[in-house]
């Protein structure tokens, strides 16, 4: 399956920093829901079914942080990919919950660029 318009969800709650991963996957052609909070994420996640990768940071406000987000998504959208981020926690595959990628911050946009693409075109 193309990943031309593939749908990724962005969730990170420092505007900024979101903003700059949604132009550049905007720029190459993705689909990008954005959401500052699990919360906000799962309920785009609930309405677009469409959604192939979600990249989420862990550090954020609301009911869960973005580890317990991945948990959940893997639960409930398993075919969904995902990519985690950070940059306060010492990332390894052990902190992470689900199979999936890991970027510290800041991260190479071109990387993540890469990496989303390997993901979607194997799923």
């Amino acid at each position: 399956m193309s990943d031309v318009g593939a749908a990724v969800l962005v969730v990170e709650d420092e505007v900024l920093v979101r903003l700059a991963i949604v132009v550049s996957l905007e720029d190459e052609g993705f689909t990008v829901f954005e959401a500052s909070d699990a919360d906000a994420a799962i309920e785009i996640l609930n309405v677009h079914r469409e959604i192939r990768l979600m990249f989420t940071d862990i550090d954020m406000p609301g009911s869960m942080d973005g580890l317990k987000l991945a948990a959940a998504v893997r639960d409930r959208w398993p075919p969904v990919q995902i990519i985690v981020t950070s940059g306060h926690h010492d990332l390894s595959d052990e902190i992470l919950p689900v199979e999936g990628r890991l970027f510290s911050k800041p991260y190479d946009h071109s990387r993540v660029i890469s990496t989303v693409r390997e993901m979607v075109a194997a799923a």
